[in-house]
């Protein structure tokens, strides 16, 4: 067996659980936490005051996020208001966990906030939790300087937050950003670093652009096979795709041995493999029967 096919499949909670509690907010990673997660799934942004911001888009998404006023964003206002012009204070002020999600109409609608990196950080140590992390780091080329910082600076600001914790042996930096994976590779050679892969890219020709080889291949999970995933992991590489939501899917998904899921379900994939682990007992102590 090869040193990167798992004994056990590890659950990471994709924004925390978002099928359950507002993307993102501390409440869904406590939550995460509570299941019993292996690993929380957050993306990061930079605000104006150079802090790490937790946000899946690098401004305020109308789709979740309201006015300090209460009132919705409107479509002519989508990207306006940009994270990397807005200090924290002012982002805090914006409630994005208070809309019904059109996706997720069973998640819990509370008051919540955009944290930053820290305060997950410190959230985690209070609870005593060794949770690892998966952070995604969102750039791309036409954002440079507009909504994000450079690769350089964004990965100084985020890695400066890392080992200010001595979390570098906790986290995984993710991203779909090229230019940012070999930025963290210069920066911190030791870091664990995984390649994230779109629906519409090829996972072959991704990793034969990048100058070194990354610990994790993080494709959409539709691209994988059971040979696939046999053939990454006996080159070394570690298999977590994302994001797998419907019950058919994480069992398929499962079935390949995967090292883990990404998923907005993730109490929905640890009873799956609590049933399975129970299953394998059983079978284990028939003889005994």
């Amino acid at each position: 067996m090869s040193s990167h096919q798992p004994s056990k499949i590890k659950v990471h909670g994709h924004r925390g659980c978002r099928a359950l509690f507002p993307e993102n907010t501390l409440p869904a990673f406590e939550k995460a936490i509570d299941l019993g997660v292996d690993a929380i799934e957050l993306d990061i942004a930079i605000t104006k005051d150079n802090e790490v911001v937790v946000s899946h888009e690098p401004f305020m998404s109308r789709t979740i996020c309201q006015k300090p006023n209460g009132q919705d964003i409107p479509e002519s206002e989508d990207m306006m208001f940009n994270l990397y012009k807005m200090s924290h204070a002012e982002i805090k002020a914006f409630d994005c966990g208070s809309k019904e999600h059109p996706s997720y109409p069973e998640q819990i609608k509370m008051k919540a906030y955009k944290p930053l990196l820290n305060e997950v950080f410190d959230l985690v140590i209070s609870k005593g939790s060794q949770v690892r992390f998966n952070i995604e780091i969102k750039s791309k080329l036409e954002y440079y300087g507009i909504y994000t910082p450079h690769p350089n600076k964004y990965v100084t600001l985020v890695l400066q937050t890392i080992k200010s914790y001595d979390f570098n042996n906790r986290c995984n930096l993710q991203s779909f950003d090229l230019d940012i994976l070999e930025e963290i590779k210069c920066q911190d050679p030791d870091m664990t670093i995984a390649l994230l892969i779109d629906e519409n890219e090829c996972i072959e020709d991704k990793l034969k652009k990048l100058s070194f080889k990354p610990d994790i291949i993080s494709p959409y999970f539709k691209l994988l096979t059971k040979a696939k995933v046999k053939l990454y992991q006996s080159q070394n590489y570690r298999v977590i795709p994302w994001t797998i939501n419907e019950d058919t899917h994480l069992k398929r998904t499962k079935s390949f041995g995967v090292n883990a899921i990404i998923t907005d379900y993730p109490h929905l994939l640890i009873e799956l493999l609590k049933q399975e682990t129970f299953q394998q007992v059983i079978k284990k102590n028939m003889h005994f029967l």
